[in-house]
């Protein structure tokens, strides 16, 4: 493998730190998109999120407010005068109920076709099929086309220009922590030691430059150990690089053929939570694909606490059940 395409799968790696995590095609959510796009606000939480507290209080493409049908049309002499429905608000239809009481053709609405002022429509829906009535067939309407797919991100997901670039430069540097990070590039057949000390030389000095390289605060992070060398987040073992570049071990009988997932993948330190931007500097770390399914949305302190009573169980489980 020759060092530049060996370079291009690690630059791709961190380049997919910028984006959203996957959505269902029944989701309004987009798939994998970069961060810095439009954001959708659930209505309720508009007062805490309609700025963003890194730099630029503006979202870069905007946002949209989803407002439950109920909530709209019985408190809509009561809303923000800043939301505008058709131009940063949408009525957001997600079950059967809310069909069916509030039916936007009753209205004159139309479903939206653009994520910009105006959004070419009132409304947008998602709601599911079901068995238990009559015409209660699937209902998507509004940003389902290949070219207009998902209205935008989860508001929680969201990251500037700015801070995602300042992320990838921490986590590039973080990967140069991995106790074994210039052999492994060397064992993936980058032949050249300067090229590496090169690279390496310049993330650093551009961490250092965005303030990005302080060491006490990655180490309480839990983002790197007392050695300086990376670790997961969650088990705290230290990170072997070759990690980055080899797919996860799969069971036996159950292979598949077209796998990606390697066996390090981005974690959040505080996870991904309405209410919070936690995708920023000094919150992203490596771990293994395992931890970070272990961890999911729960979080890893509320994930220690729960694998903690799981062992304390079953050490009293053994005791009992050898007395027996």
């Amino acid at each position: 493998m020759s060092s530049n395409k060996l370079l291009k799968l690690l630059e791709r790696k961190f380049y997919k730190t910028g984006q959203t995590r996957g959505a269902d095609d029944d989701e309004i959510y987009q798939n994998r998109v970069n961060r810095n796009n439009t954001v959708l606000i659930p209505f309720n939480t508009y007062n805490e999120l309609k700025t963003y507290p890194y730099g630029n209080p503006n979202y870069e493409n905007g946002f949209i407010v989803l407002i439950p049908p109920e909530e709209y049309f019985t408190k809509k002499d009561d809303i923000d005068k800043s939301l505008i429905l058709g131009k940063n608000m949408l009525i957001f239809y997600e079950t059967r109920e809310q069909w069916n009481a509030y039916n936007p053709a009753n209205y004159g609405f139309r479903f939206a076709t653009s994520r910009n002022n105006p959004l070419g429509g009132e409304f947008v829906a998602r709601v599911p099929a079901t068995t238990s009535i009559q015409d209660s067939s699937k209902i998507s309407l509004g940003f389902t086309d290949k070219t207009l797919k998902g209205a935008g991100i989860r508001v929680y997901e969201y990251a500037s220009t700015d801070i995602i670039k300042r992320c990838k430069l921490q986590l590039e540097a973080i990967f140069w922590m991995c106790k074994n990070a210039d052999a492994t590039l060397l064992d993936f057949g980058m032949s050249n030691d300067d090229e590496i000390a090169t690279r390496k030389q310049k993330i650093f000095e551009e961490c250092k430059k965005y303030n990005l390289l302080n060491f006490d605060k990655l180490i309480k992070q839990r983002i790197i150990n007392s050695n300086r060398h990376a670790i997961c987040p969650l088990c705290l073992e230290e990170l072997d690089a070759h990690g980055f570049f080899d797919k996860v071990q799969q069971a036996h009988g159950r292979e598949v053929v077209d796998l990606t997932v390697t066996q390090l993948n981005l974690f959040h330190i505080r996870e991904l939570r309405v209410g919070e931007f936690n995708h920023a500097p000094y919150n992203l770390g490596w771990g293994h694909h395992h931890c970070n399914i272990v961890v999911k949305d729960s979080g890893i302190y509320e994930t220690l606490d729960w694998m903690r009573n799981v062992i304390e169980r079953n050490d009293i489980y053994d005791k009992l059940s050898s007395n027996c």
